[in-house]
């Protein structure tokens, strides 16, 4: 079997495949994805009060020690979000460009929230697909 590479039964030859488990994994990473983003959009949102509370109401400092542990929160909250990003950009085989994008949606309030439900959503169209894309096309999800 010199040079010769076998493909999975109904794989057109140069189709990238990701095996017979692959729509398992896509599916556990984007509820992983789902769950992180929405957490790390709600530590977002805490943040932001918090930063209000500190710079623009100027409350006291009694009352700041209490919310202290909310910039360490999301930071490390954050950084898991950032490895899920990663896995689910990984496994769904997409490109740069909604890499760059979900990485911002962490750091800009709500919209965690806006690029999930699309990432979802396309997500799932893909998954329904039973393969992950090729690199730089886009999967457009029925409506």
């Amino acid at each position: 079997m010199t040079g010769s590479t076998a493909t999975p039964a109904g794989t057109p030859a140069g189709t990238p495949s990701a095996g017979r488990d692959w729509p398992a994994r896509a599916t556990r990473s984007l509820r992983r994805y789902r769950v992180l983003a929405l957490v790390t959009g709600a530590m977002l949102l805490v943040l932001c009060v918090e930063l209000l509370m500190k710079y623009v109401i100027g409350v006291d400092d009694d009352v700041m020690r209490w919310v202290a542990w909310v910039p360490f929160a999301h930071g490390w909250i954050y950084v898991v979000y950032l490895v899920t990003v990663v896995d689910l950009w990984s496994t769904m085989r997409w490109g740069l460009g909604r890499l760059v994008t979900m990485v911002l949606a962490g750091v800009v309030p709500v919209m965690s929230f806006v690029v999930e439900r699309t990432v979802h959503r396309e997500g799932e169209a893909q998954v329904a697909t039973g393969r992950p894309a090729r690199r730089g096309v886009p999967v457009v999800p029925a409506r």
